[in-house]
Protein backbone atom coordinates (compact mmCIF):
# COMPACT_ATOMS: atom_id res chain seq x y z
CA UNK A 1 0.00 0.00 0.00
CA UNK A 2 2.86 2.39 0.75
CA UNK A 3 4.28 1.86 -2.72
CA UNK A 4 0.87 2.62 -4.23
CA UNK A 5 0.92 5.98 -2.46
CA UNK A 6 4.15 7.00 -4.18
CA UNK A 7 5.08 8.02 -7.70
CA UNK A 8 8.62 7.33 -8.91
CA UNK A 9 11.38 9.92 -9.27
CA UNK A 10 14.61 9.77 -11.22
CA UNK A 11 17.27 7.70 -9.39
CA UNK A 12 19.47 10.77 -8.91
CA UNK A 13 16.65 12.51 -7.01
CA UNK A 14 15.71 9.59 -4.75
CA UNK A 15 17.81 10.85 -1.84
CA UNK A 16 15.92 14.15 -1.78
CA UNK A 17 12.63 12.52 -0.83
CA UNK A 18 12.18 10.68 2.49
CA UNK A 19 10.15 7.90 0.86
CA UNK A 20 12.37 7.73 -2.22
CA UNK A 21 9.54 9.04 -4.40
CA UNK A 22 6.65 11.48 -4.70
CA UNK A 23 4.04 10.98 -2.00
CA UNK A 24 0.56 11.24 -3.44
CA UNK A 25 -1.45 14.06 -1.91
CA UNK A 26 1.62 16.19 -1.19
CA UNK A 27 3.03 19.56 -2.28
CA UNK A 28 6.65 19.85 -3.45
CA UNK A 29 8.10 23.36 -3.72
CA UNK A 30 11.10 23.89 -6.02
CA UNK A 31 13.09 27.11 -5.93
CA UNK A 32 15.93 28.16 -8.21
CA UNK A 33 15.54 25.86 -11.24
CA UNK A 34 12.70 25.08 -13.61
CA UNK A 35 14.80 22.16 -14.89
CA UNK A 36 14.79 20.66 -11.40
CA UNK A 37 11.01 21.08 -11.20
CA UNK A 38 10.63 19.24 -14.51
CA UNK A 39 13.00 16.53 -13.30
CA UNK A 40 10.79 15.93 -10.25
CA UNK A 41 7.91 14.73 -12.45
CA UNK A 42 9.95 13.18 -15.29
CA UNK A 43 10.06 9.58 -14.01
CA UNK A 44 6.35 9.50 -13.15
CA UNK A 45 5.53 10.85 -16.61
CA UNK A 46 7.80 8.34 -18.34
CA UNK A 47 6.09 5.49 -16.48
CA UNK A 48 2.59 6.46 -17.56
CA UNK A 49 1.36 9.20 -15.23
CA UNK A 50 -0.55 12.15 -16.67
CA UNK A 51 1.07 15.45 -15.77
CA UNK A 52 0.25 19.08 -16.57
CA UNK A 53 1.88 22.50 -16.29
CA UNK A 54 0.31 25.90 -15.67
CA UNK A 55 1.76 29.40 -15.53
CA UNK A 56 5.03 28.55 -17.34
CA UNK A 57 4.73 30.12 -20.83
CA UNK A 58 8.47 29.81 -21.54
CA UNK A 59 8.71 26.14 -20.54
CA UNK A 60 11.13 24.31 -22.84
CA UNK A 61 9.36 21.25 -24.22
CA UNK A 62 12.52 19.93 -25.87
CA UNK A 63 14.30 19.98 -22.50
CA UNK A 64 11.29 18.32 -20.86
CA UNK A 65 11.33 15.52 -23.43
CA UNK A 66 15.08 14.98 -22.91
CA UNK A 67 14.42 14.51 -19.19
CA UNK A 68 11.84 11.81 -19.97
CA UNK A 69 8.57 13.76 -19.82
CA UNK A 70 6.01 12.19 -22.17
CA UNK A 71 4.77 15.23 -24.07
CA UNK A 72 1.64 13.41 -25.28
CA UNK A 73 0.53 13.26 -21.62
CA UNK A 74 1.70 16.74 -20.65
CA UNK A 75 -0.79 19.51 -21.53
CA UNK A 76 0.22 23.10 -20.87
CA UNK A 77 -1.78 26.11 -19.74
CA UNK A 78 0.83 28.82 -20.43
CA UNK A 79 -0.91 31.78 -18.80
CA UNK A 80 -4.34 31.74 -17.19
CA UNK A 81 -6.46 34.70 -18.29
CA UNK A 82 -5.07 37.98 -16.99
CA UNK A 83 -8.60 39.16 -16.37
CA UNK A 84 -9.09 36.24 -13.99
CA UNK A 85 -6.15 37.32 -11.82
CA UNK A 86 -4.60 35.19 -9.07
CA UNK A 87 -7.98 33.65 -8.24
CA UNK A 88 -8.27 32.43 -11.82
CA UNK A 89 -4.85 30.80 -11.54
CA UNK A 90 -5.94 28.94 -8.41
CA UNK A 91 -9.14 27.76 -10.15
CA UNK A 92 -7.14 26.39 -13.11
CA UNK A 93 -4.69 24.59 -10.81
CA UNK A 94 -7.55 23.09 -8.77
CA UNK A 95 -9.18 21.81 -11.96
CA UNK A 96 -5.93 20.17 -13.09
CA UNK A 97 -5.34 18.64 -9.65
CA UNK A 98 -8.73 16.93 -10.01
CA UNK A 99 -7.69 15.27 -13.27
CA UNK A 100 -3.91 14.70 -13.30
CA UNK A 101 -1.39 12.75 -11.24
CA UNK A 102 1.16 15.59 -11.08
CA UNK A 103 0.60 19.30 -11.67
CA UNK A 104 3.57 21.64 -12.15
CA UNK A 105 2.52 25.22 -11.39
CA UNK A 106 4.22 28.58 -11.10
CA UNK A 107 2.13 30.79 -8.82
CA UNK A 108 1.50 34.46 -9.58
CA UNK A 109 3.04 37.17 -7.43
CA UNK A 110 1.37 37.53 -4.05
CA UNK A 111 -0.65 34.31 -4.25
CA UNK A 112 -3.21 34.30 -1.44
CA UNK A 113 -2.51 32.09 1.56
CA UNK A 114 -6.13 30.94 1.51
CA UNK A 115 -5.74 29.76 -2.10
CA UNK A 116 -2.53 27.91 -1.21
CA UNK A 117 -4.28 26.15 1.70
CA UNK A 118 -7.21 25.16 -0.51
CA UNK A 119 -4.90 23.77 -3.21
CA UNK A 120 -2.89 21.85 -0.62
CA UNK A 121 -6.10 20.30 0.73
CA UNK A 122 -7.33 19.58 -2.81
CA UNK A 123 -4.12 17.75 -3.71
CA UNK A 124 -4.32 15.71 -0.49
CA UNK A 125 -7.97 14.84 -1.16
CA UNK A 126 -7.37 13.83 -4.79
CA UNK A 127 -4.09 12.00 -4.23
CA UNK A 128 -2.31 14.25 -6.70
CA UNK A 129 1.16 15.81 -6.38
CA UNK A 130 1.39 19.58 -6.74
CA UNK A 131 4.88 20.76 -7.74
CA UNK A 132 5.19 24.51 -7.15
CA UNK A 133 7.97 26.18 -9.17
CA UNK A 134 9.53 29.45 -8.04
CA UNK A 135 9.27 31.27 -4.76
CA UNK A 136 6.40 32.97 -3.05
CA UNK A 137 4.40 29.91 -1.96
CA UNK A 138 2.87 30.99 1.39
CA UNK A 139 2.35 27.47 2.75
CA UNK A 140 5.13 25.21 4.06
CA UNK A 141 5.46 22.42 1.50
CA UNK A 142 5.87 18.81 2.54
CA UNK A 143 9.13 18.75 0.57
CA UNK A 144 11.11 21.90 -0.27
CA UNK A 145 13.92 21.71 -2.84
CA UNK A 146 16.24 24.70 -3.24
CA UNK A 147 19.11 25.09 -5.71
CA UNK A 148 21.82 26.87 -3.70
CA UNK A 149 24.57 26.95 -6.34
CA UNK A 150 24.93 26.20 -10.04
CA UNK A 151 27.66 26.33 -12.67
CA UNK A 152 28.22 25.18 -16.23
CA UNK A 153 31.12 22.93 -17.19
CA UNK A 154 32.97 22.96 -20.49
CA UNK A 155 34.03 26.56 -21.04
CA UNK A 156 37.76 27.25 -21.13
CA UNK A 157 39.42 30.66 -21.24
CA UNK A 158 36.59 32.39 -23.03
CA UNK A 159 35.96 29.57 -25.45
CA UNK A 160 34.63 26.04 -25.57
CA UNK A 161 31.18 24.46 -25.43
CA UNK A 162 28.78 24.17 -22.51
CA UNK A 163 28.68 20.45 -21.72
CA UNK A 164 26.96 20.01 -18.39
CA UNK A 165 25.56 21.95 -15.44
CA UNK A 166 26.35 21.11 -11.85
CA UNK A 167 23.94 22.20 -9.13
CA UNK A 168 23.70 21.72 -5.40
CA UNK A 169 20.22 21.01 -4.09
CA UNK A 170 19.17 21.35 -0.45
CA UNK A 171 16.03 19.46 0.60
CA UNK A 172 13.90 20.12 3.65
CA UNK A 173 10.24 20.23 4.52
CA UNK A 174 7.80 18.92 7.10
CA UNK A 175 7.54 15.69 9.06
CA UNK A 176 9.80 12.97 7.68
CA UNK A 177 11.29 15.50 5.24
CA UNK A 178 12.34 17.98 7.94
CA UNK A 179 15.91 16.67 8.15
CA UNK A 180 18.09 18.66 5.75
CA UNK A 181 19.60 16.72 2.86
CA UNK A 182 22.12 17.92 0.26
CA UNK A 183 22.77 16.40 -3.14
CA UNK A 184 25.09 17.56 -5.93
CA UNK A 185 23.58 16.87 -9.34
CA UNK A 186 24.43 17.07 -12.99
CA UNK A 187 21.39 18.94 -14.35
CA UNK A 188 21.98 18.06 -17.12
CA UNK A 189 24.92 15.66 -17.36
CA UNK A 190 27.04 16.06 -20.53
CA UNK A 191 25.19 12.99 -21.84
CA UNK A 192 21.88 14.81 -21.41
CA UNK A 193 20.36 13.02 -18.41
CA UNK A 194 20.21 13.83 -14.69
CA UNK A 195 22.85 12.21 -12.49
CA UNK A 196 24.28 12.58 -9.04
CA UNK A 197 27.76 14.09 -9.07
CA UNK A 198 30.27 11.42 -8.18
CA UNK A 199 33.62 12.22 -6.58
CA UNK A 200 35.89 10.74 -9.26
CA UNK A 201 38.75 10.11 -6.82
CA UNK A 202 36.53 8.07 -4.49
CA UNK A 203 35.01 6.22 -7.41
CA UNK A 204 38.49 5.33 -8.66
CA UNK A 205 39.52 4.16 -5.19
CA UNK A 206 36.46 1.89 -4.97
CA UNK A 207 37.28 0.39 -8.37
CA UNK A 208 40.88 -0.28 -7.29
CA UNK A 209 39.78 -1.94 -4.05
CA UNK A 210 37.21 -4.13 -5.79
Amino acid sequence: MAAERRLPVLPALGGLFPAGGLKRGSVVAVTGSTSLALSVLAAASAQGSWCAAVGLPALGLAAAAELGVALERFPLVPSPSREAGAGGWAWVVATLVDAFDVVLARPPAHVKAADARRLTARARERGAVLVVAGGGWPERAEVQLTVTSAGWEGLGQGHGRLRGRRVEVVAGGRGAAARERRVALWLPHPDGDVREVVDERRAHARRVVS
